[in-house]
């Protein structure tokens, strides 16, 4: 079973940085696209970034280049996502989640969309307070 488990999440001062991170189990990550997303309260999930590990290759939203980084360790099975120089209006549930229909497609998240996810993890909390 395809499952995936976000943590890390909780409350920072803004300014400061938080490190996400997303274990899968049930399937392998290199063989998959994986993003991360980010849903404030009343605003429509959006697309924070992509990775396809089997090859590294990684695509940002164009409002996280720069502050957000995301980083896989294949060993692990997890992905992580990075966040520096919080603000306040990054407070979100922060999601992992991948889409089956991805496997072995190098370049899955040239196009990537919340829309397209298939398998979504519990989101964790981001609190930024100012």
């Amino acid at each position: 079973e395809v499952q995936l488990q976000a943590s890390g999440g909780g409350l920072v001062q803004a300014g400061e940085s938080l490190t996400l991170s997303c274990k899968a189990s049930g399937f392998a990550l290199d063989n998959y696209a994986i993003g991360w997303f980010r849903q404030i309260p009343g605003k429509e999930r959006e697309g924070v970034s992509c990775m396809t590990t089997v090859n590294g290759n990684t695509y940002y939203g164009d409002s996280f280049k720069g502050r957000f980084t995301m980083s896989s360790d294949g060993a692990k099975n997890t992905v992580y996502l990075w966040m520096i120089d919080l603000k306040p209006e990054d407070t979100a549930v922060y999601y992992c989640a991948t889409d089956v229909g991805s496997y072995h497609r190098a370049d899955y998240c040239s196009a990537f969309s919340h829309y397209r996810m298939t398998n979504w993890g519990k989101g964790t909390l981001v609190t930024v307070s100012s």
